[in-house]
């Protein structure tokens, strides 16, 4: 490791069922969840950042009543969900360096990622994967496009709107076993992160929506974009 450098290691295993038929791929939790600092409303789970959206727009589409502390029954609570509803998570970056310790996807370096195809060959029934960003540069969708490029898979294009929709087959060569091929969908929702929200504010869908009903936001977009999904 390069002096000086943090060591930003992934704090959690992938959390996927033999049920699971659709799984959430983002890249690496704040630093913050690998040293164990947490934040009081922090939950010690995937996407348990206060900061980070996701499980605020799962809770508001499924009418839930999350807790948001560092407590046993926090993480419960979203495992619990996540079996219910047969939703996986597996971040594709194992771990990265970085010389600022912050959550910036662009300030990773020395970046080693997961074996998301691997977990596909593993989890038959996982047809669909979230990613909670686009193919910007450091992103779940950008890391992938590179991960299975060692697999020679491609992604083509199901859909170019927001949120872009793409296909990809795993072959019955790279399955190396008695399963048949399959295809897997791939949508890459807009990012929980607020430097997003600057991009939502341009898109054609929100502008319409927002004169439409001026109380409506970027909260609201995202909730309405995710609820398809989850």
């Amino acid at each position: 490791m390069t002096k000086n450098m943090f060591k930003h290691k992934h704090p959690y295993q992938p959390f996927i069922q033999d049920d699971t038929t659709k799984l959430i791929v983002g890249t690496l939790p704040p630093p913050r969840f690998s040293t164990g600092e947490l934040l009081e409303k922090d939950v010690d789970f995937c996407y348990g950042s206060y900061y980070n959206s996701l499980w605020l727009f799962i809770e508001k589409i499924h009418n839930l009543n999350l807790r948001y502390d560092n407590s046993q029954e926090a993480i419960n609570e979203r495992k619990q969900f996540l079996i219910q509803q047969k939703i996986g998570v597996c971040d594709i970056v194992e771990s990265a360096e970085r010389e600022k310790i912050d959550a910036s996807d662009l300030g990773m370096q020395n970046i080693v990622l997961r074996d998301v195809i691997g977990y596909l060959k593993k989890y038959p029934n996982i047809d669909t994967l979230l990613f909670t960003g686009g193919n910007s540069k450091n992103g779940p969708e950008y890391f992938f496009r590179k991960h299975i490029k060692d697999y020679n898979i491609k992604l083509e294009v199901v859909s170019n709107e927001v949120p872009r929709i793409h296909q990809f087959v795993i072959s019955s060569k790279v399955m190396e076993s008695t399963q048949e091929a399959r295809t897997i969908k791939t949508v890459s929702l807009t990012s929980g992160s607020g430097a997003a929200n600057i991009s939502i504010s341009k898109l054609p869908l929100y502008k319409h929506l927002k004169t439409k009903n001026p109380k409506f936001n970027t909260f609201d977009f995202r909730v309405m974009q995710y609820s398809e999904f989850f």
